[in-house]
């Protein structure tokens, strides 16, 4: 098993570090390109909603991010350090009440491109799990 991981302020400017982190994971792994373009909108995603609505922006508090390679799978776990959220009670992004709403869809994205998400630690920390295969 292979890891590495980052831990940067919540600063919505430090997107583009987390995008590196992803592009030198690709290097790292060897990943194709499909699946690097799905990692890439899931994790950048779930760090932001981690940045925004977990630590609210603040730069005292901080956002980790791991990647974990096994034979099986690639594994990124982000954790903020906010309050959390329980992941079961989102409204439904694509219900035609919330069509028109700009804001909503982040999970949405996350769960159709990962093959795997789990949040745990009350919705702090998110797991997005990818197959290898």
């Amino acid at each position: 098993m292979k890891n590495i991981s980052i831990e940067i302020p919540s600063l919505p400017d430090n997107i583009r570090i987390v995008e590196s982190f992803v592009d030198n994971a690709k290097e790292k792994y060897a990943l194709t390109d499909d699946l690097y373009g799905n990692i890439m909108i899931a994790v950048v995603e779930s760090v932001n909603n981690a940045i925004v609505h977990g630590n609210k922006a603040d730069k005292e508090k901080t956002v980790s991010l791991q990647a974990i390679m096994n034979e099986a799978n690639i594994q990124f776990v982000i954790s903020d350090q906010g309050p959390g959220f329980d992941s079961n009670d989102l409204p439904d992004p694509t219900a035609p009440e919330n069509i028109e709403n700009p804001g909503g869809r982040g999970i949405f994205l996350m769960k159709h491109l990962a093959d795997e998400v789990s949040f745990s630690n009350e919705g702090r920390t998110v797991e997005l799990t990818f197959y290898l295969d």
